[in-house]
């Protein structure tokens, strides 16, 4: 990585520590304990039309309103696990839509769900900066203000990444730090894109590849992927 790039991942790490200790301050979460943190990273680069942007919040909306989501969760050893929301676009564009929450019960699922369906497209169109992604849902991950053995980001897109560090230097940094880093690939552009994330995406402990085949599947695909995450070694 040069030096350039150096700097703006310096940059973009005292950001998101300064607005993830915010977080945690006003929230008083500092001494709960979850069975996993997740980081859902959502693609809005230019690829991304507001329909497509729609489908994947009211996709991930709708899979936390599910009973065997519900169910999963309550099955850790902990019986919660926290989740925030970023979207993404360009090497500057990481927004924090929603801040860490605690999903503890069916009734905190549901508030979530709400927020998902009113969540607006925050991040400006751009071209597909994967990596950045990554590095700022890591850096949220390692400033998470809750004590968890399971950190996972969860990379949802419909492109490779154009513009940017290269995917494979982040990936094996954050997987040097024991982060999962998880993919849902939307085959309606690049039908191997799923191919493209398992290679230079995907990593850390137990990690996989998820597809979805166009937007409209991507609802199931985000339920089965959730499910899954949430299920993973030593939470249920």
């Amino acid at each position: 990585m040069g030096k350039g790039a150096d700097n703006i991942y310096k940059f973009l790490t005292a950001l998101f520590l300064c607005l993830i200790t915010s977080s945690s301050q006003n929230a008083g979460a500092k001494a709960i304990v979850v069975d996993m943190a997740l980081v859902l990273a959502v693609d809005v680069s230019y690829s991304v039309d507001a329909t497509e942007f729609r489908l994947q919040m009211d996709g991930i909306a709708e899979a936390f309103r599910q009973s065997d989501i519900h169910k999963a969760i309550k099955q850790g050893i902990h019986g919660r696990i926290a989740v925030a929301v970023m979207q993404w676009s360009d090497e500057k564009s990481q927004i924090v839509g929603i801040p860490w929450v605690i999903i503890d019960s069916p009734l905190a699922a549901v508030k979530f769900a709400g927020r998902l369906y009113n969540e607006p497209r925050r991040a400006p169109q751009g071209p597909t900066a994967t990596g950045a992604a990554m590095w700022a849902a890591g850096t949220i991950l390692k400033a998470a203000p809750f004590q968890t053995y399971r950190r996972v980001m969860d990379i949802s897109s419909d492109g490779r990444r154009n513009v940017g560090v290269r995917t494979r230097k982040i990936r094996d940094r954050l997987a040097a730090d024991k982060i999962t880093i998880n993919g849902l690939a939307i085959l309606n552009e690049w039908p191997t894109l799923d191919i493209y994330m398992r290679a230079t995406i995907a990593g850390g402990p137990f990690n996989f590849v998820m597809v979805a085949n166009d937007y409209t599947d991507y609802i199931k695909a985000i339920h089965r992927k959730l499910l899954k995450e949430i299920t993973g070694p030593g939470v249920s």
